[in-house]
Parts: C-alpha cells; structure tokens; sequence
C-alpha cells in the first residue's frame, strides 16, 4: 500500500478510452473499477452486453496501473529526494536516481523492440524450417520409477530444478548478464473458458494509450538533451496461460495416448536426447529467454503463443510462464487462478495484484466444482492394487520415510475399500426390491468408522507427503510402463493391445487431498451406480462453502473485482463468497444498458388466452391442461412477434414432455405454419447445426422488422447449452420466453447439504431475519433459480441498436422476493399483466413501434 499521500484521485473521465465521448454509464463503472482498486476493495458490477464491459475494465484497471508505475516512480525519487544535507545533494541524488530508472526502461524496451524483430524474422523463416525428430524411447529401466530422496523432494516439484529455475518469479539468470528478472504490479484477467479470453486482446488493442518517451522525465519536465521518442503504443506486456494441452507442440507426444501431463514432465526431466527438443539444455537459459521477450513484445492469445513457439522452436507452456513476473497484464482460464496448487505450480504469486474475473456469475459453480472430487469403487480397487505392487517391487530399495508413507496410504486405502465393499453390500441388498439409496456422511464420522488403525493415521502428513513427492506420477508411471511390456507382448502373439487409459491414482490423490483439508465445510456423498449384474459405488467429496476457497485470492490481492453481464441477485454472491467482509471492503455497481428504454419490453404474465392461472411448478408438469394452455399463449406470441422467438423450459424432462403431448395434438404442425421449429439438442454436437438453421429461418426482411410472416421457434433449456455465452442478437430474439421458474431438484443430495449448511451458519451467524423474510437454505434456492433466468433472458438486446420483448410465464414471477432479483436494467420497466389480454396489446403496441425500424 501507498501511503496516503500518495493516494490517486478516481479520474472524471478516461482519455484512452477509444470511442469520444464514451457512455456515461461506461465512465460511471470504469470510475467505480478505478476506485474500488486504488482502495483495495472487492466489487461485483454488473454490465450488459452491449455496454462495453470488457473495454470498460481494461481502461479502468490499465489506467489505475499505468498512475500506480507513476507513483511508485514517484516514490523512489521521493526517498533520495530525503537525503540529509544540503538541498543540492538531495536534488543530485534523485536526478542520479531518475537517470537510473530511466536507462533501465529505455533498456528494456530496446530488448523487446529487438524481440519483435526478431519475432518477425522467425515467421518469415517458418515455412522453410526442418522439424527435428523426436528422441527414441530407451529401455525399461526400473530404477526411474523410484522416489527421490527426501532431502531431494523440495528441490524437485513436478519441474526439473533448472525449468523452475527459468520459471520462478524473481529468479536470476546465471547464463545472460541481465541480472535479476525485474517484476512489477499486474492484473490478472480470468475468465471461463479460452474462448471468451480470445477477445481480450482485440479490445486491449483499441485503447489509445502512448507509450510514453523512457527518457522523459516523470515530473514532466523536458530534458533538453533527450530526443523526443514518444510512440504508438506496441501493447502492454501481456501474456496468455493455457494448459499443455492448448500449448504443446511437440506432435509426437500429443499423438500418443495416456497423459500428456505426464508425458510432458517425463521430457522436461529427462538429459540430453531424452529431453523435449523445444526445451534448452539444463544451464542454456538464452533460448528460452529470449522467447520470453517475444511473448512480451506484443500481446498474444492462445493460438498466437502456440505459432510463436513452433517458429522459434521453444515450448509456448514453460515460455509462458517465464513471462509471468515481469507481464502487466496475464489473461488465464478460471482453474488456474482459482486453484492454489496451479497458482503455485505456475509460480503466480497474486500479493498486491490486481484480480479481475469475467463471466463471474460462473464463479460459484465452479469453486464448487473444482473441490468436489469423485471417486468410483472401481478407481479405488486398481489403485490400491497400483500402490501395493509398486510398494512390493520397491521397498526393499525405499528409505525409511517413504516406506513408512506408503505403507500408512496402503493402509488407509486397504480400509477404505472395505467400507465401500461393505456399503455397497449392504446397499444392494436392501434395495433389491427399492431404488438405490445413497448415504451423506462427515470427514470425521468416515475416518471413525474406517476403524481405530485409521483413525491413527494423520491425514494431513499423507496430503504433505503425496504433495512433496510427487510419488502418484511415480507409481502411475510405474504401472503404464508394466502395462505397455504386457500390450507390445501380446501384440507380437498377435493379440490386440489394449489402448491405454489414464491411471486413477491421480483421482485417489485428489480425493485424499480433500479429506486432509475438510472440516464442517465438506462432505461425504455414498451412492449406488450401475444396476444388479454389476452394482458400483460412487464416492462424491463434495465442498458446501466456496467462500473457504475464494479466500486465498481475496486475503492476497490488492483488489479483486467481478464482472458479468448478470451477476443478479448480487446478495447471493456476498452472501456465499464475502460473508465475512465489511461494508468498507465490500462495494457492488449494476450501470444500466445502453439501448433506449423503447427497446426493452419486459412483461409478467401470469394467465393464460383462456383465464387459466399460469404456474408451472414441479407436481404440474404432467398437467395437459396446463400444456394446452401454453400452447395456446405461444401461438399467440408467434402472431406479433417478428423474426425469431426464444422459447426457454424450465428442464429438458419438461421439454421433452410438452413436444410428445404437442406432437400427438398437432399442435407443433400449427407452430410450424407460424415459424420454422427448432429445439435444442441434447447432444453437444448437434449444437452448431441447429444454430446455424436457426439463424437463417429467423431472418425476416430489413424493410419490414415487424412482418409476421416467417421467422423461427426455438425451444431451449433453461440452464442448458442455448442459455449462457450465446449471441441471440437482432432477429435471432426478438422475444425472450421463459416457461416456469427452473428451480433445482431439492431431492439431489448435493443441494439438500448445501440447503443444510446455510441454515447451519446462518444459525451460528445469530443472524436476524425481518418478519416474512426467508431462511437462509431459501434464500439460496430462490437465488440459484433466478441466476439461471437472468442468464437466459439476457441472451437478446446484444448492442445498442438491438431491441426485444422479455416475457416471464408464470405468476409468482410477480411476487416481490423474486422480481426484486431480476437484473437491474429491466427491474424498473416491469409491467405486470393481470390478463393475457393486457400481454398481448402490450406487446403489438411494443412490435408497431418498431415497424420499419433497422436494427
């Protein structure tokens, strides 16, 4: 932290920004975003697509950095400044020390200026370039398979000493004569998937932001001797991480089967012709820096990393990560960054560093999904046969220590496959004239009943011992290499190998590594799988707080801030993530849209052409009345609504239900002389074809928006493939439809728990409700339902020319609890229509305004 006065101002307005003047919402959030980092705090906003979000952060937070660079210079000149003596001294000294700072940026620059060119050289060469051949296999060799040393485990990670030492943040380089690797203040900008980082870049692009002539004086006074260099900024020192699965090159390894990781960390560890060819010799330290230096020198995504590797013939992966300490801007997928052992493994250390997660309304999911862990009967058994025969061919050449280890894993994991066999036992024999049953239970109440031996044996030292030593890779590899032997033999008797699979002791690792670190904030899920000829059991860890985990980041980083075009009800994502926060750490801003009010219809409908009350709750979804009903109101909807139509059910079960019954009543054939019908399949890859007809059946005629004829029906999924990060613009919505209020299935174990435990610390919390208001398990039950909604709806109005009616179909979306948590740039505009005649010259009323218009 800076002292205070140092403290910057939040600017009025964002030069940088590209487009003049910007709109006044898009200041409003990049002046909240500035703020909230300069003070430290955690924000949640909320910005519609369509408003520039991912723009509006990267000026927002690039800017707070580009003024944090300012004031650190700032600083240092400030403490010669306080040298004691006379005051020419104090001015020598800083103008020594301003010269210094100077000299080493105009330094670096003109090493990545260098990188560029030689960047450019490279591609040119690309085509021409001999690809060397990948190293021979050697022999069986029994002694790589054992463990390292124990005073060896903490200098070897799952990187070799030397990659660590091209890697680590802050490391010296011993083979060029550039010193320590400088580091500086950065932002980390997560989000889902590659895909959504992929336009990060292009936005990043657009900022007008100079760079600044390195022999300018920081006071902003002119040096009359220095030239005037200012340029054309080349991009800020970016860096994008990915897994080895998106930046391998190496074509031979990824065209074999097993595990790539493995495979990967068997060449980086190997000598000479053992060794990946895209890595340097152990000592040569040159070649990878100096890709290093073409990573910085211009932003790159995924794909862009990847081609730079292949044309200067070093790894993307381990370059990558030796860009990260001296990078201003790392953009990464959200396992990465939400992980604690990839943060470490990658060496990023978020102290004082900027956090940004995008898409962010994904962020609970996946905490949750990331710490729950599945581990089958099946797994468990072959690994416990993995770990005893490796234990049985090496222990006699084991140390003390490791032996004594294994032994201990061997043990828990004897015991716990007896329980499992035992439940399952158990299980089936009491479910043979009933459905299979499942069984939640406590960390500390399975280790008690793993029995006294267990209970003896300390959890966290076998977490520690699996995580130093990294011994999971050993005994896996162990066992590939014994089953390879075993194939290429069968294969010569002409016997067909059988292809490989991954082993499953990582999974065994994983699960154990859940069980050292739970407490009341975990728990244990037993359930059957499979049928009678063959019954499994599934063991599920499964984490009920995400704040636990989340918290690593917060602790750590200067600021972190959550962004998504819905992040409503925001109240369920404090509650869940920041309940221990105070309000002067906690801030949260929803801006509006940039469309006109015009634009945006949101109707409440709660009955139907007939008078019949619209509610389409779980024990009424076999009601054919009721899907007679709806029938009737979509065929309606088809008549005014131009283009296409988005038809949203609350589950795939409902859907399937409503086109039987439809199908049997001709009713889909009447939908069809309407609009073309589609509905969303089932399968991934059916998604593409279905969009791209879609999309083509939905155009209607620019000159006449609001014609009736033709367009398309889309039936989709709450919740599903079509309700999240899809692009429904223009005529592909013009009316958004959701049927029912998708609420989650309260019978699924995992959400009763969870239901459970905020009742239970909500209890603890001493936490006093007003008089009607709901508990803390509804709370969260209402809120998972409208998280999904908000996503749906908010797949049409796509930019400011885009314009579409939101039609919610059920009447206790007019309750107040559940209105209230819609998105706050339609909240205001809600009409609730008591009759279906009042929806529907509400809605013609909406479609002859826009007659003729162009979006």
């Amino acid at each position: 932290m800076q002292p205070d006065s140092f403290s910057l101002p939040t600017p009025d307005s964002f030069a940088v920004f590209p487009y003049d003047p910007p709109y006044a919402i898009q200041t409003e959030l990049m002046r909240h975003v500035y703020s909230s980092i300069e003070q430290g705090r955690v924000t949640i906003v909320e910005s519609p697509t369509g408003t520039g979000k991912t723009l509006s952060l990267l000026c927002s937070s690039l800017t707070w950095l580009t003024d944090e660079r300012e004031r650190a210079r700032k600083g240092k000149l400030a403490q010669h400044s306080s040298t004691s003596g006379p005051d020419w001294v104090a001015t020598q000294a800083a103008e020594i020390r301003r010269r210094e700072l100077e000299a080493a940026d105009q330094e670096y620059e003109e090493r990545l200026t260098k990188a560029r060119k030689t960047e450019a050289n490279l591609r040119k060469r690309a085509r021409a370039r001999r690809t060397i051949s990948d190293p021979t296999e050697d022999d069986f060799d029994d002694n790589s398979f054992l463990p390292d040393n124990e005073h060896e485990e903490d200098e070897k990670d799952n990187y070799s000493v030397a990659v660590r030492a091209l890697i680590a943040n802050g490391s010296k380089s011993q083979s060029s004569l550039q010193g320590e690797e400088p580091t500086c203040t950065k932002i980390y900008y997560a989000s889902r998937t590659h895909s959504q980082l992929t336009q990060v870049l292009p936005e990043l692009r657009k900022l007008k932001f100079l760079h600044r002539s390195m022999s300018s004086p920081v006071d902003g006074t002119k040096d009359e001797d220095a030239e005037d260099c200012s340029v054309d900024h080349r991009g800020w020192r970016t860096v994008s991480l990915g897994s080895r699965k998106q930046l391998c090159i190496n074509d031979e390894v990824k065209c074999r089967p097993g595990d790539l990781d493995e495979k990967c960390r068997e060449l980086m560890e190997g000598k000479s012709a053992k060794r990946c060819q895209y890595l340097p010799p152990i000592g040569e330290e040159l070649p990878m820096i100096d890709f290093r230096d073409q990573i910085l020198a211009s932003p790159k995504d995924i794909e862009d990393l990847a081609t730079a590797g292949r044309n200067a013939q070093t790894c993307p992966y381990y370059g990558s990560r030796k860009a990260i300490p001296q990078a201003e801007l790392v953009t990464l997928p959200y396992n990465l960054l939400l992980q604690k052992t990839a943060r470490e493994a990658l060496g990023i250390d978020l102290t004082g560093q900027i956090v940004i997660i995008d898409e962010a309304h994904n962020l609970i999911p996946t905490l949750l999904s990331l710490s729950s862990v599945c581990l089958t009967s099946g797994a468990l058994s072959t690994s416990l046969t993995q770990v005893s025969v490796y234990f049985e061919k090496f222990r006699t050449r084991l140390t003390a220590a490791h032996a004594l280890h294994l032994s201990r894993l061997i043990g828990f994991l004897n015991a716990l496959q007896r329980f499992v066999v035992n439940w399952r036992d158990l299980r089936t024999a009491k479910s043979q004239n009933a459905a299979p049953t499942t069984e939640v239970l406590k960390v500390p109440e399975l280790i008690q009943q793993l029995g006294r031996k267990v209970e003896g044996i300390n959890l966290l030292e076998i977490e520690a011992y699996l995580k130093r030593s990294k011994i999971a890779r050993k005994i896996s590899g162990y066992s590939d290499k014994v089953r390879e032997n075993e194939n290429a033999e069968e294969g010569a008797r002409g016997t067909r190998a059988a292809s490989r699979t991954t082993p499953p002791l990582h999974s065994v690792e994983a699960f154990l590594l859940g069980l050292a670190g739970a407490g009341e904030d975990g728990c244990l899920i037993f359930a059957l799988t499979g049928n009678s000829a063959a019954w499994d059991v599934e063991v599920k860890y499964q984490l009920l707080n995400p704040s636990n985990l989340f918290r690593d980041v917060v602790n750590v980083a200067r600021s972190v801030v959550l962004a998504g075009g819905t992040m409503s009800p925001m109240s369920d994502v404090t509650a869940q993530l920041f309940p221990y926060l105070g309000q002067d750490k906690l801030s949260t801003y929803s801006c509006g849209h940039v469309i006109p009010k015009s634009h945006v219809q949101t109707l409440l409908l709660s009955k139907g052409p007939t008078g019949a009350e619209l509610e389409f709750k779980y024990d009424r979804q076999r009601d054919r009345q009721l899907l007679t009903e709806l029938s009737q109101l979509i065929l309606n909807l088809c008549n005014v609504v131009p283009g296409g139509m988005v038809v949203f059910f609350p589950s795939y079960s409902y859907l399937n239900f409503a086109k039987e019954v439809w199908s049997t009543s001709q009713v889909l054939q009447k939908f069809g002389a309407k609009k073309k019908v589609f509905t969303e399949p089932q399968e991934t890859g059916m998604v593409e074809t279905i969009l791209r007809d879609y999309s083509a059946a939905a155009q209607t005629s620019p000159s006449d928006p609001s014609s009736k004829k033709g367009g398309a029906l889309l039936f989709a999924v709450v919740g599903a493939k079509l309700s999240e990060g899809l692009n429904f613009s223009d005529d592909l919505a013009r009316a958004v439809v959701v049927i029912g209020l998708p609420f989650a299935n309260k019978n699924s174990p995992e959400l009763r728990e969870r239901m459970q435990y905020a009742n239970r610390i909500e209890a603890e919390r001493q936490v006093k409700r007003s008089a009607g208001a709901k508990d803390a398990a509804s709370e969260l039950y209402e809120n998972m339902c409208m998280n999904a909604v908000n996503q749906s709806i908010g797949r049409a109005i796509r930019h400011r020319a885009d314009w579409a009616s939101l039609i919610l179909v059920d009447r206790r979306f007019s309750s107040p609890s559940v209105r209230e948590k819609l998105p706050l740039w339609i909240r205001d505009g809600v009409v609730v229509c008591e009759t279906f005649g009042q929806s529907m010259k509400q809605l013609g009323s909406f479609y002859r305004e826009k007659k003729g218009f162009c979006a």
